[in-house]
């Protein structure tokens, strides 16, 4: 879309606000159900702006506009706001309430959305405008819905069972132990605001947001162990109504204020989750006379803690989805650098391996298949055409990952197209001591990922370097490929338990160049206690399995202990892949995976 017409955009935006007496809005990327992913109908950030990364904020005034990004996506939201003149902003508190001050004059009403803002990112906003004098106001209808004339209607798919083959539990027994968690906190109800919360204690899966298997749905869940989940019943499949039980109704989406209200004008203890219930939910409930109990989501630990069988599936997807793996990655080892090998058709050439499985049901995420410098961008996505070719001498990385009924995958590898250099062989290197140093943690029951993350970085840090983006997050069953509350980061305070799945994925990044990244799931293990030690200790079983580049490995980096490390590991990918794989598959996999010791 050219400049001009995406300025014209936001005219219009300026002018809807300055009728309703607003100087400016804050426009989220997030929808209405506070997701990473979001519907078509929901993209409101990238229909104004042009920035079409995960995360983000933009901050329309009366004459200039911010955009608040992390160190994810800096230079993509540069390259597709350029023209538009908007100052990009880190995600840092001060920089947020800096721009406010210089843009708005105090006593300006600065307009948001409640369905799109969470209770704390309400209070957060709140707080930060009310300290310059300004006043944010919740609007009953978004405007950018109104300027929007050919906006994608919400999606209405089908709603299916996940079956107890798949979830090792059934729906009425986690909808009791919601309930028990409920009355443990005095509340009467709880309002389940994720999507994914639903999902998971309803055992039912749809397809509502891309590479996520949800449904759009919340659901309420009473002390008692009763139900409501609001869906039109059209779209579920005939296999939910018994599985659902006697303890479950079923009311449409439209629905929801009223039983809001119901619960208020009763005056019950309503329980919401702060970090993602939209703040329309709290603002209804307590104008109708309800009283609110915040607290955790009470299905988010528990689905974390993945049980037997999700354990067991997530072993038997990452074999599958590894054999995918090297036979993509012998392809690509056959393949001469020319015009016709791009990111684009790498990426495709995945995707058919994944799919030749036959039990891929969708990507985990959109593939970032990033050659020579489109490497340095962590979230790089090819936009148009074929994306840049692969050229011999320069780094190709490619993240990827499958939804597959038993589970879901997320693995990155950096190969080298001819010859390394010497810096791009040391950067390599140490990014795969810091993966390497997370593989083989032991910690005591408490550690968060906080303190994890810290292995990740330490060999970089020695050597003046760094990432910015976490080392890892938390992976659903069948799910999110992104999910909580756990992860490895600087701000991972959530201790880290037996059953939960996370992703080791540290890098480095050189701006124009090269980017480099080295990723494998890890699921945590019940404590042992060392034959010497006096205290038991968590530690990760792999699950991913693939090569790693030996071509762009420098030895003389590396200790014994993390070359015996490596050479268990391919021995470990051999093995387990060696019969999974096609025949010619099978002999480049013989010579990556040979040791280096």
């Amino acid at each position: 879309m050219s400049i001009d017409a995406q300025k014209q955009k936001l005219t219009q935006l300026r002018k809807a606000l300055q009728k309703l007496g607003c100087a400016g809005m804050i426009v989220p990327r997030t929808d209405e159900f506070q997701g990473e992913y979001v519907p078509a109908s929901a993209e409101r950030l990238k229909w104004l702006t042009g920035f079409s990364g995960s995360w983000g904020s933009a901050i329309i005034g009366k004459t200039s506009n911010a955009l608040i990004v992390d160190g994810r996506y800096t230079i993509q939201a540069a390259r597709e706001t350029a023209g538009l003149k908007f100052e990009l902003l880190g995600p840092d508190a001060q920089s947020f309430a800096n721009h406010l001050k210089k843009t708005f004059t105090p006593k300006d009403k600065i307009a948001f959305d409640p369905w799109l803002a969470t209770i704390t990112e309400a209070r957060r906003l709140t707080l930060a405008a009310s300290e310059i004098g300004l006043t944010l106001v919740p609007l009953s209808s978004n405007p950018i819905d109104e300027i929007w004339p050919d906006r994608p209607p919400p999606p209405q798919k089908p709603v299916s069972l996940h079956p107890q083959k798949f979830a090792g539990e059934t729906a009425t027994s986690k909808t009791r132990m919601v309930a028990a968690n409920i009355r443990a906190s005095k509340a009467d109800a709880v309002i389940l605001s994720d999507p994914l919360a639903v999902a998971w204690a309803f055992n039912i899966r749809g397809s509502d947001i891309p590479h996520t298997p949800a449904a759009l749905i919340r659901a309420i869940v009473t002390d008692k162990g009763k139900a409501i989940l609001f869906v039109e019943a059209d779209r579920l499949e005939s296999s939910l109504r018994p599985a659902f039980g006697n303890t479950t109704s079923l009311k449409p989406p439209s629905a929801l204020q009223a039983e809001l209200e119901a619960l208020g004008k009763q005056k019950k203890r309503v329980a919401l989750d702060p970090s993602n219930c939209p703040d329309a939910i709290r603002a209804m409930l307590e104008m109708a006379g309800a009283h609110i109990i915040e607290m955790n989501d009470p299905c988010s630990r528990p689905r974390a803690r993945k049980n037997k069988t999700e354990q067991k599936g997530a072993r038997a997807a990452h074999l599958r989805d590894g054999a995918a793996m090297c036979n993509f990655l012998h392809w690509l080892h056959n393949q001469k650098p020319d015009r016709t090998l791009t990111e684009k058709s790498a990426q495709n050439h995945l995707l058919h391996c994944r799919q030749a499985t036959g039990k891929l049901v969708d990507l985990s995420f959109g593939s970032i298949s990033a050659s020579g410098p489109n490497a340095a961008q962590p979230h790089y996505h090819v936009q148009k055409g074929q994306g840049r070719k692969l050229s011999s001498g320069e780094i190709y990385l490619i993240d990827s990952g499958g939804q597959y009924r038993d589970g879901t995958t997320d693995i990155t590898r950096t190969l080298i197209i001819g010859e390394p250099t010497a810096n791009m062989r040391k950067h390599f290197t140490l990014v795969l001591k810091g993966m390497i140093a997370v593989s083989v943690a032991h910690f005591p029951a408490g550690t968060a990922g906080v303190q994890i993350d810290t292995l990740a970085r330490a060999a970089l840090w020695q050597h003046g370097y760094d990432f910015d983006h976490g080392t890892g997050h938390g992976v659903g069953s069948f799910l999110s490929v992104h999910e909580g509350p756990a992860r490895i980061s600087k701000a991972g305070n959530v201790a880290l338990e037996p059953g939960m799945i996370l992703s080791n994925e540290p890098g480095y990044y050189l701006k124009g160049k090269y980017g480099i990244r080295i990723e494998n799931l890890l699921l945590v293990k019940p404590p042992r206690k060392p034959k010497r030690g006096d205290r038991a200790m968590l530690s990760f079983e792999t699950l991913s399995f693939a090569p790693i580049d030996k071509n762009l490995i420098d030895t003389n980096l590396l200790t014994r202990s993390e070359l015996q490390w490596l050479d268990a590991y391919h021995a470990d990918v051999l093995r387990k892949l060696g019969k999974r794989v096609t025949p010619q598959t099978l002999k480049w996999l013989q010579h990556a995976c040979k040791a280096l010791t």
